[in-house]
């Protein structure tokens, strides 16, 4: 059975802040268990490594300009969301979709407006390096407790053809990312053909479930009940390579 456990009582974060001996504190009334997932939300590892941006300080370029006439959107965030992305995928009123420095593809390079500051002008980039941040909490939280804990790094993205946002991964240590389940039985002893599984898309899903979008309050989850092979995966694997990609 997968339980869920919210991790409550984390101060909003600062820039500065030792993240990983906050979680620790948090962590430590939950007793964790051998191979328990710690879902950690974006927003603040990017908030402990000050990533945070005022639009006045941002002059837009030519084409950033260009694009807000196309999107319809402020052309500071624009020229911010191109400095983040390394292509864009898709631009039309009101949508600006591209392929960000760290690999996904999501809308606005996922820059973050809310629950970053009372300054509108203020935003939030992703954290630097998730899959590195994530294999550093793997580590210190799995020697701290003696046992394996591993981290899910997650961000809300859409999704091509569906509405709606969802948990995915953006990080990821000490479990797959995608997890080959080709060659395994089904019921009826045929052999799994194609089969990979989008684990660590699944836990950040369903921790999103408690982390929530707007004023829940619940910056990390500790997800227990997960079976899952233990290897040094990234959400890096996560991502559909140019030629595999066909909505980009």
């Amino acid at each position: 059975m997968v339980e869920l456990f919210p991790i409550e009582g984390l101060p909003i974060i600062q820039p500065g802040d030792n993240l990983c001996a906050m979680l620790l504190t948090a962590l430590a009334p939950l007793q964790p268990h051998e191979n328990d997932v710690l879902v950690v939300t974006s927003k603040i590892i990017s908030k402990a490594e000050g990533q945070f941006v005022n639009l006045r300080d941002v002059t837009p370029s030519e084409r950033a300009n260009e694009l807000a006439q196309v999107t319809r959107k402020d052309p500071r965030l624009v020229e911010l969301i191109l400095r983040e992305s390394r292509s864009v995928s898709r631009a039309a009123p009101g949508v600006l979709i591209t392929q960000h420095n760290l690999g996904f593809v999501s809308a606005n390079a996922a820059i973050d407006h809310s629950n970053v500051s009372t300054d509108i002008d203020v935003v939030l980039l992703m954290p630097t390096a998730p899959d590195r941040t994530a294999a550093e909490l793997c580590a210190a939280l799995s020697q701290a407790f003696g046992v394996h804990i591993a981290v899910v790094i997650v961000d809300s993205h859409g999704r091509p053809h569906r509405l709606g946002t969802v948990g995915v991964a953006v990080g990821v240590a000490g479990m797959p990312g995608v997890e080959d389940w080709r060659g395994r039985p089904d019921l009826f002893g045929y052999a799994l053909q194609h089969t990979d599984i989008g684990l660590a898309d699944m836990v950040a899903s369903a921790a999103t479930l408690l982390l929530g979008q707007a004023a829940e309050g619940v910056p990390a989850v500790l997800v227990r009940g997960v079976t899952y092979t233990r290897r040094d995966g990234t959400a890096e694997e996560i991502y559909r390579t140019a030629q595999m990609n066909l909505y980009a």
